[in-house]
């Protein structure tokens, strides 16, 4: 009787998620076409550190823009130790990028600062950054379509946002990609539906750092990227911070601009998630245990519960239904239908490396990325 019902708490829940939960699973919304920009002056603050495999083609991208707009792209090298630096040096003086795109050195990290907010905050105390009425702040490994940045000033000027953020495609080509990337991004918008994050009556705030385009009304109003100056789930937390002080913001997908990053293997997609899997959980053991138990109930159960005869049926249909919420990530990233199935095991490997992202910081070694190790 007891499996039963844990069954029946199962599917409930999914029940639940399907039906009530900013309906997270569609996998939308996406930018339209922008209409004409009004010239105004935008600037493009990106961190960059031991970046080097990716870092021309991303400033390449910026640099052809199709907008009508002052464009300054400010790359702020955080101290690389490898060519990233010299790359961006190089293309700076070409005819094309003369004055629109400045290469800053950044000081050693300071403490209290998580490293990419501390290269973030130099780039925003640029003279360029100062006057500009947006600013673009993305990552060094992603390469813009053409009209990118012109829909996201269109999206923030129609609709008076603050902050207009997309979830960029992901690479996924690789066996780990495929097998584990789609995952990501549902369990992503299961977290941060993203009709909620849209709706001012809802507390949710989420963001995805590789796309964020900031009013620099929001940014002085909730005191520049200092407010947030230790988090590691940087993006989030400035979603946070600038719906809590009043702004709108809005987050959905960008199907043609893309990360350059490759995860050649599980182990790198493992290390990716237990860098802030605990940093999300708020260093909590107690939220640790409840995540377990939760990803247990929707996950782990119906595959437990489905060879068991008398939880068989309620098991397979909470099953079948996961499958199928699953399947516009899956469509998204052009994943084969099948992959749904693996579902439950896949979130095991999630839990798994959130159980190892805890144990990371408990001895002291949480955090790490870029050759930095954070306590977080």
């Amino acid at each position: 009787m007891f499996l039963l019902l844990l069954s029946l708490v199962s599917f409930a829940a999914w029940l639940y998620l399907a039906c009530f939960h900013g309906l997270f699973w569609v996998s939308g919304p996406e930018l339209p076409e922008g209409s004409p920009v009004s010239a105004l002056r935008i600037a493009v603050v990106i961190p960059a550190r031991n970046e080097a495999e990716s870092i021309e083609p991303c400033l390449r991208s910026l640099l052809a823009q199709q907008i009508d707009a002052e464009l300054t792209i400010l790359l702020v090298d955080d101290n690389s130790t490898d060519s990233t630096a010299e790359i961006a040096t190089r293309l700076a003086i070409t005819p094309a990028a003369q004055h629109r795109l400045v290469v800053i050195q950044g000081k050693p990290l300071e403490p209290g600062w998580s490293g990419k907010l501390w290269a973030v905050h130099q780039g925003l105390q640029h003279a360029a950054a100062q006057a500009a009425e947006f600013v673009l702040l993305t990552d060094a490994d992603i390469q813009h379509a053409p009209d990118h940045l012109a829909r996201l000033v269109s999206k923030a000027q129609q609709d008076k946002l603050d902050l207009v953020s997309e979830m960029v495609r992901l690479h996924c080509s690789t066996f780990a990609e495929r097998a584990l990337i789609p995952a990501f991004i549902f369990f992503f918008q299961m977290l941060y539906p993203f009709r909620r994050t849209a709706d001012p009556r809802s507390k949710v705030a989420g963001a995805a750092g590789g796309t964020m385009l900031v009013s620099r009304a929001a940014l002085d109003r909730i005191g520049g990227v200092a407010s947030i100056r230790a988090n590691l789930i940087d993006d989030c937390a400035l979603a946070r911070a600038i719906k809590h002080s009043g702004g709108r913001i809005w987050l959905g997908h960008a199907p043609d601009t893309l990360s350059l990053r490759v995860y050649q293997g599980p182990g790198e997609i493992w290390n990716m998630i237990a860098r802030t899997a605990y940093v999300q959980l708020n260093h909590s053991p107690l939220l640790l245990a409840g995540c377990i138990f939760g990803m247990s109930l929707l996950y782990v159960a119906p595959l437990a519960l489905a060879f068991v005869a008398v939880s068989r049926w309620v098991a397979l249909a909470t099953w079948l239904l996961m499958s199928t919420l699953f399947q516009p990530t899956l469509r998204r990233y052009r994943v084969a239908h099948p992959w749904a199935i693996a579902l439950p095991a896949i979130a095991l490997f999630y839990m798994a490396a959130t159980v190892d992202s805890a144990v990371r910081h408990h001895l002291g070694r949480g955090g790490g990325w870029k050759a930095r190790t954070y306590p977080g």
